[in-house]
């Protein structure tokens, strides 16, 4: 709580603060103030020596000149924006520096110029996905789908015994290829 009070003196010269009322109706006692005391909010901020330093930098002076100096180039300065605190030296206080462009708006300008083009669907092309079936060892395959075949009927067995009540869509669909897997082994075993 900032607030500026008035220091009043007692019979003896000491300095204090006179008792004041608190928001609930209570009151502060007077306090005594010693002699050389500066409260908290009256004490000017810490700045350090490189806070300094750069503060007279700002000026666009060269650090180390004395004072004299100083003062006759500050009211040089009154006239123009140019300092020339040595002779034939020249410094420009309003420089304005380049603003650096961020990732952000470096991806926006690279968005912004690209083009999105439609696809043409007029003209036939040949499905890439679609390709020669894959040569596999007859054997191999054949002994891939006796295997398949033994697992679909261990499957039905189990649905026509009670143990499966309810298959899943995976084992109604394994059980619909039987037939498939049949003709494709009379196939196999026919080119053997």
């Amino acid at each position: 709580m900032a607030t500026t009070t008035a220091y009043e003196h007692d019979a003896d010269g000491s300095k204090f603060i006179p008792a004041t009322q608190r928001p609930d109706g209570t009151w502060r006692k007077p306090r005594r103030i010693k002699e050389g005391y500066v409260p908290q909010d009256e004490i000017p901020l810490y700045e350090s020596k490189g806070k300094q330093f750069k503060a007279r930098q700002n000026t666009g002076l060269p650090v180390g000149l004395t004072p004299e100096i100083v003062a006759q180039a500050q009211k040089k300065k009154g006239h123009s924006g140019t300092i020339q605190p040595i002779p034939g030296m020249i410094i420009n206080v309003d420089k304005k520096k380049k603003k650096k462009k961020t990732g952000i708006e470096e991806a926006a300008e690279k968005l912004s110029k690209c083009e999105i083009t439609e696809p043409n669907f007029n003209t036939p092309s040949t499905p890439s996905n679609i390709t020669a079936p894959i040569q596999v060892d007859p054997a191999k395959r054949l002994k891939n789908l006796k295997k398949k075949l033994r697992e679909i009927d261990t499957l039905e067995e189990k649905v026509k015994s009670g143990a499966l009540k309810n298959p899943d869509k995976d084992q109604k669909e394994k059980l619909s290829k039987k037939s498939d897997i049949v003709k494709e082994i009379e196939l196999l075993e026919k080119s053997s």
